[in-house]
């Protein structure tokens, strides 16, 4: 067992079921989206993404472009969460929290995305 393909294997996961866990729920409603497992989403992600800068493979670079646009995602999301909360007069509204609920939605699909290719990669290994 290769411990460096469990590690990156996790995080790659961990990261999907973290940014699912935010995801989920009804897109207006605030008090569905725990800004805590954003914030762990975007830990996550980062650290993800560092993992995988060391494949020079044209799958790592898919891997890399995926995290780096789930990456993107996430701190859009962040960001405007921290507008919403912390400089808008009007707070988490539910079109703020439609917004940072539907960039979260984008940073899935690029973790699925990441997830499919780390399923196909693990398939189609042959041992030599």
């Amino acid at each position: 067992m290769n411990l460096e393909k469990v590690v990156f294997g996790f995080f790659v996961l961990l990261a999907a079921t973290l940014n699912f866990g935010f995801f989920i729920g009804d897109i207006s409603d605030p008090a569905l989206h725990n800004h805590y497992e954003l914030f762990a989403a975007v830990v996550v992600s980062f650290i993800a993404t560092v993992l995988k800068f060391g494949d020079r493979t044209q799958l790592g670079a898919v891997h890399l472009s995926t995290s780096l646009v789930a990456d993107l995602q996430l701190i859009g999301a962040s960001l405007l969460y921290g507008y919403a909360e912390y400089v808008s007069s009007a707070g988490m509204t539910p079109a703020w929290t439609a917004s940072v609920v539907s960039l979260s939605g984008g940073a899935l699909l690029a973790n699925l995305v990441s997830v499919v290719l780390l399923v196909v990669e693990t398939v189609s290994f042959h041992r030599g």
